[in-house]
């Protein structure tokens, strides 16, 4: 992307929900601070940071991880009983510096957008992944799940949003997700969901969590 990207940013804090770069996150909003946060982001350049908690914090202030996905809002609708319905689109990750106090009801972070600045240059083609390999895996790990999918829909994506959308979607701890949005680049983040699932399938079959 051209567009400079701000220093500060909005910060949304959600549990087991990550963005990635080129994806979609539908979010219902109803918090009186994330519905402030909202029109603010709506008048503005509509980028919302979306990153997760991790232990620590005080309650009603929990600790944040390291590194988040920003979105920009594409889609907004106002409901009957005063919600919005928004989706963002993922443009970028970040790393928190620290936090501001800009007299808002939403936590507002400063941000360095430099370390993940291949984000904005193009995704990854994972030319050389092993895809039939990792298609096996995820029919495995579904069927011991009993987990539901359109198996034809992912045959026909490119690989990269595949791994993307599955990071984001399938039923991953917190934590796993989080090592998902971290790898650096989208090589390692298919690698680093290969792993998880043949270690979800170890564990079903018998296996001990590392």
């Amino acid at each position: 992307m051209n567009q400079t990207l701000p220093a500060l940013l909005p910060l949304f804090p959600l549990d087991s929900a990550i963005l990635l770069p080129g994806e979609t996150l539908p979010l219902n909003v109803f918090e009186p601070r994330y519905l402030n946060m909202t029109d603010d982001a709506m008048t503005g350049d509509k980028l919302i940071g979306i990153i997760q908690t991790r232990p620590g914090g005080e309650k009603g202030f929990p600790a944040l991880e390291a590194i988040g996905g920003a979105g920009r809002i594409v889609s907004h609708k106002e409901t009957d009983d005063g919600r919005y319905l928004i989706s963002l689109e993922g443009i970028g990750r970040f790393r928190l510096d620290d936090e501001v106090d800009l007299g808002m009801p939403y936590r507002v972070g400063r941000v360095d957008w430099s370390p993940f600045a291949g984000d904005r240059a193009g995704p990854d083609a994972l030319l050389g992944a092993d895809r039939d390999r990792l298609m096996q895996l995820l029919q495995a790990w579904f069927q011991s799940e009993n987990l539901v999918t359109d198996w034809d829909a992912i045959a026909q994506a490119p690989l990269p949003r595949v791994v993307n959308q599955l990071a984001m979607g399938a039923p991953f701890s917190a934590r796993e997700k989080q090592d998902m949005l971290e790898a650096p680049e989208e090589t390692e983040r298919f690698e680093t969901l290969s792993s998880i699932i043949e270690r979800r399938l170890a564990e079903g079959a018998g296996g001990t969590r590392n």
